[in-house]
């Protein structure tokens, strides 16, 4: 699985941002279809909020968008170790187990 460092950022080209899976390419975790949609929006609202000045918009959706990618990145990576690391599958059924136990306490 290809990723990118948590950190990941690029500098500004003109006219030109990326959204969804292919700005945060992270391991899979479930949240790349949340992650696109809220991107997709918040990219809207940063243009309708500066409709003449689009590279304004595009890096008032940027700043934000880096952020919620390096929050979500560490979820990521640990849903990768438990379904495809040297534990596995074990480390995925004892998470399982860890759920259903703090349910059920």
């Amino acid at each position: 699985i290809y990723t990118l460092p948590d950190e990941h950022r690029w500098g500004r080209v003109a006219g030109v941002t990326l959204l969804g899976d292919a700005a945060h390419l992270m391991p899979p975790s479930g949240e790349g279809a949340n992650l696109a949609m809220f991107d997709g929006a918040e990219l809207g609202k940063a243009i309708a909020a500066n409709p003449y000045d689009i590279e304004k918009a595009l890096a008032d959706y940027e700043e934000p968008m880096f952020a919620r990618a390096a929050a979500e990145a560490p979820d990521a990576r640990q849903v990768l170790e438990l379904c495809l690391g040297e534990r596995a599958p074990f480390s995925l059924v004892d998470f399982f187990n860890d759920v259903a136990r703090e349910k059920h306490a």
